[in-house]
């Protein structure tokens, strides 16, 4: 397992190729992005995209992010550093974790300063803990985004962390938010 991670880091700190003018920086080759986000509860993959499958729960999750533009595919994406903080409001359930990851978010459609993506990448929490039982999550991303100006952009997404199974009990964690990033 430590080989198939250490592959993985090692591929994505390769495969960035700066670009001109990716949708999601403009001319700017670096990027901060700070997330918000509610629970939507624990459970599918599914809950990123389906609304209707949604349950609130008392957690609130806040990322940052440094982003560097990259090709993926020739499809304008980014490579990423994240550490989040997942605060959970019931502390008898033991839901709350801190976590340090990296992944690839790819814009697959993109129309004039709008885009619409998703991402992917492994993370490392600090906890085991009601949903979850391991420490490696991978973090599943769906987002809609809209440059304001040169600097400035905005983004609504949801996120899935999940362990894909590796262990019995892997209930995930789902969150829908708004992302605000400064490019420079």
């Amino acid at each position: 397992m430590k080989k198939i991670i250490t592959c993985l880091l090692l591929s994505m700190l390769i495969l960035p190729t700066f670009a001109e003018n990716n949708v999601m920086f403009g001319n700017k080759i670096n990027s901060m992005t700070i997330y918000g986000a509610q629970s939507t509860g624990s459970g599918t993959l599914l809950k990123l995209i389906q609304p209707g499958l949604w349950d609130f729960n008392p957690q609130t999750f806040v990322m940052a992010q440094y982003s560097q533009p990259i090709k993926f595919f020739r499809l304008d994406s980014r490579l990423n550093l994240n550490v989040g903080q997942n605060f959970a409001y019931n502390s008898s359930r033991g839901l709350s974790f801190f976590g340090i990851g990296i992944s690839i978010d790819t814009a697959l459609l993109q129309y004039d300063d709008w885009y619409m993506g998703i991402g992917i990448g492994p993370f490392m929490r600090d906890n085991m803990d009601y949903w979850v039982e391991s420490r490696l999550v991978f973090e599943e991303k769906f987002f809609i985004g809209k440059n304001i100006n040169e600097n400035w952009n905005i983004e609504l997404f949801t996120v899935h962390f999940s362990n894909g199974n590796f262990t019995n009990k892997n209930e995930g964690f789902n969150f829908a938010g708004i992302g605000f990033g400064y490019k420079f």
